[in-house]
């Protein structure tokens, strides 16, 4: 069968960025209104007092440093504490098709082939902002892609599940060329009134081309092999979907203190720990057997690039894998500017880090997150 090939890729980062310092004053804030506004349950002591945040327990607990956003104003406004994102009409780019169209272009440039060749569009990411018609379909439009496009969510792993699904596209024969891409606006699920979590996500779009061999030019990297692997959680969840208005008891407004927007519980959440126990092994375990089926020595893997959702997670998988601790280079961190962006994380660690690969040289994009899921694409420099 014919092999893939990582031809291209490209990344829309936006403008703003939040530091966590000021994700910490705008978190606190809110806190001390919303102790005030329930003295009386905290004197009883029916509800606990919120406790503040801070920029060194951020950093320490996750490596993240940043972040970069859509709408900072929305985010640091106590009274809000939601990105403004203003809605657009049906004949209007969507804004996560407009962040992917804009990877997308830096990706065809490099790539320097016409857009013709190629055949799918597959839109993996986290989050869609509707169910139909498909985001890819749209993006697809946009680019001027013939073919067929959908869209596909497997969490934080999206990417490599896309990834694998283009080659496999490739490998079939089915088409020449796959455009993925991965616009998350992870903001836009995150509740920036719970202290566990409301430094983690940041905003972006990634793209990678795919193409077979038989039509690839010089440079890019052979993908050696995919795999895939689930495993039901609970531990990673969000519930927010269109079957919550169909759910709510209650008519009544947003309660005082609350935020805008209403339906906090059914955000992003996590059991931190628990998912850190759980994933880092399956992780590490399927890497190592994969390498074995590969024939691939994980030792001498040139760069890993990872799933950027918790540096500690990163680094304990980097030596589990390496058997080692890794060099300076070798696993790539970029949460500290970026965040966890779910599905690009990788792809983002990936195209900024190709640097001082030799032809023959391999690495591993690898991805993990809610499902569980898990996905391992080994790669060749050409």
């Amino acid at each position: 069968m014919t092999t893939a090939v990582i031809a291209a890729t490209g990344l829309f980062t936006p403008e703003q960025s939040i530091s966590n310092a000021e994700l910490v004053e705008a978190y606190n804030t809110w806190a001390e209104r919303w102790n005030a506004a329930h003295a009386g349950q905290i004197a009883e002591g029916d509800v606990a007092a919120l406790t503040p945040s801070s920029a060194e327990f951020i950093e320490k607990a996750s490596g993240i440093k940043s972040r970069f956003v859509l709408d900072k104003a929305g985010i640091l406004d106590p009274d809000r504490m939601v990105p403004r994102l203003a809605e657009r009409s049906n004949d209007e780019l969507s804004i996560m098709a407009e962040m992917a169209v804009k990877a997308a272009r830096q990706a065809i440039e490099a790539w320097g082939k016409p857009v013709s060749e190629i055949g799918a569009v597959l839109c993996a990411a986290s989050n869609m902002p509707r169910p139909y018609p498909a985001l890819a379909v749209e993006i697809q439009q946009a680019l001027g892609i013939e073919g067929f496009g959908f869209d596909m969510n497997v969490a934080c792993s999206s990417a490599t599940f896309g990834l694998k699904t283009a080659a496999d596209f490739i490998a079939s024969g089915s088409v020449k060329a796959v455009l993925m891409v991965n616009p998350e606006v992870c903001s836009a699920h995150l509740n920036f009134t719970d202290r566990d979590s409301h430094f983690i996500f940041g905003d972006v779009a990634t793209a990678v081309i795919i193409e077979s061999s038989e039509t690839a030019g010089p440079g890019g990297w052979d993908i050696l092999g995919t795999r895939l692997k689930t495993v039901f959680s609970n531990n990673i969840r969000n519930n927010f979907g269109f079957l919550n208005r169909a759910e709510q008891s209650s008519d009544s407004p947003v309660a005082a203190g609350e935020v805008a927007g209403g339906l906090t519980d059914k955000l992003f959440v996590q059991q931190g720990r628990k998912v850190f126990r759980d994933v880092v092994p399956m992780v590490s375990d399927m890497i190592l057997d994969h390498a074995g089926e590969l024939g691939i020595a994980p030792g001498g893997l040139k760069r890993l690039w990872l799933h950027q959702a918790n540096i500690n997670m990163n680094a304990m998988i980097g030596r589990k894998v390496l058997g080692r601790d890794p060099e300076e280079g070798e696993n790539i961190i970029i949460l500290d500017d970026y965040a966890n962006t779910s599905s690009a994380g990788s792809i983002i660690a990936f195209h900024l880090h190709q640097d001082g690969f030799a032809a023959g040289d391999t690495g591993l994009i690898c991805s993990f997150g809610a499902g569980y899921s898990a996905g391992t694409v080994f790669v060749r420099r050409r």
